[in-house]
C-alpha cells in the first residue's frame, strides 16, 4: 500500500525544510573570487561528484537516458521536475559531468542543518529576498554560464516526492534563458516498480534543445520555453508505472 500525501494547491510545501523561512543575509554573496574558496569549491564538487554517484547507482536506482544530447553542450539551462530530497541535489550532477551544475534553489535550502552550509559551496545558487539583490543574482547565473556551466532549475518551485504526475508551474524562470539567449534542455525524473525494494527506480529522460525564436518577442519567447518544457515533461511523465506516494486533493 502506498503513502497518501493530501494538499490544497500545487504550492503547498509538502515536505519542509528545518528552517523553512530561511532568509539570506544582507551581505549575502552570491560570486566568490577569493582563491581559497575557489580551491575548496573545486574540492566540494568532485566530493559531491563521487557521493552523489554512489547515491544515485546504490539507493535511489537512477538510469539517465539520452545523455548523449548534452556530450558537446555548455552553458546551457537544464529544467526538471521537484521529486527528489537530496536526488535533486545530487543527481544534476552525474546529468551534467563534467562540467559543474549551479542550482537554483529556495533560500530555505540554506536552513538544512550542515547540508545548508555546505551547498552554496557546492553550487547552490538561492533566491534573492528582494529585487535589490537580483542584478547580483543575474551577475552570478551570466557568469557560470560564461564559464560552460549548466544552470538548473526547478519550475514547480515546491519538493512533492516521487510525485508522479507534472505539476502546472509558471513562466517566471524561463526569463532567464531569453535573456542570455541560451539552449533549454529538460530532465524528467520518472518512477518503474523495482524487483529488489518498495521504493521504485528512477529512470530520468533528457530532452532537447529547444532555443529561443528570434521572431518572437521577449514575452512571445518566455510563453514558447516553457511550453515545450511544460509539454515535454508531460509527455515523458506518462512513463511512470509505479506510485510510491499517492497524492490527492483535499475536500475543501
Amino acid at each position: 500500500m502506498t503513502k497518501i500525501y493530501y494538499y490544497n494547491s500545487f504550492k503547498d510545501d509538502v515536505i519542509e525544510s528545518k528552517d523553512q523561512n530561511y532568509q539570506l543575509k544582507d551581505n549575502y554573496k552570491w560570486l566568490h573570487h577569493n582563491i581559497f574558496y575557489k580551491i575548496l569549491s573545486y574540492i566540494i564538487y568532485y566530493l559531491v561528484l563521487v557521493f552523489s554517484l554512489i547515491y544515485a547507482k546504490l539507493f535511489l536506482h537512477v538510469k539517465i537516458k539520452n545523455k548523449n544530447i548534452l556530450k558537446k553542450e555548455k552553458g546551457y539551462f537544464l529544467y526538471s521536475n521537484h521529486t527528489q530530497m537530496l536526488g535533486d541535489v545530487f543527481n544534476p550532477f552525474l546529468i551534467c559531468f563534467p562540467h559543474h551544475p549551479y542550482i537554483i534553489c529556495s533560500p530555505s535550502n540554506l536552513g538544512i542543518p550542515f547540508l545548508g552550509k555546505i551547498l552554496p559551496i557546492a553550487g547552490a545558487l538561492p533566491i534573492p529576498n528582494n529585487i535589490h539583490d537580483m542584478i547580483k543574482f543575474k551577475e552570478a547565473i551570466n557568469f557560470h554560464l560564461t564559464k560552460g556551466n549548466p544552470i538548473i532549475i526547478y519550475p514547480e518551485a515546491h519538493l512533492w516526492p516521487y510525485a508522479t504526475f507534472i505539476r502546472d508551474f509558471p513562466e517566471t524562470s524561463f526569463h532567464y534563458p531569453v535573456d542570455s539567449n541560451k539552449k533549454v534542455y529538460v530532465a524528467t525524473t520518472t518512477y518503474t516498480k523495482s524487483k529488489l525494494s518498495k521504493k521504485p527506480k528512477i529512470i530520468i529522460y533528457l530532452d532537447g534543445p529547444f532555443k529561443c525564436d528570434s521572431n518572437l518577442t521577449k514575452k512571445e519567447n518566455i510563453n514558447k520555453l516553457h511550453d515545450e518544457v511544460f509539454k515535454t515533461m508531460k509527455k515523458r511523465s506518462k512513463l511512470n508505472n509505479y506510485a510510491y506516494i499517492t497524492y490527492k486533493k483535499k475536500d475543501n
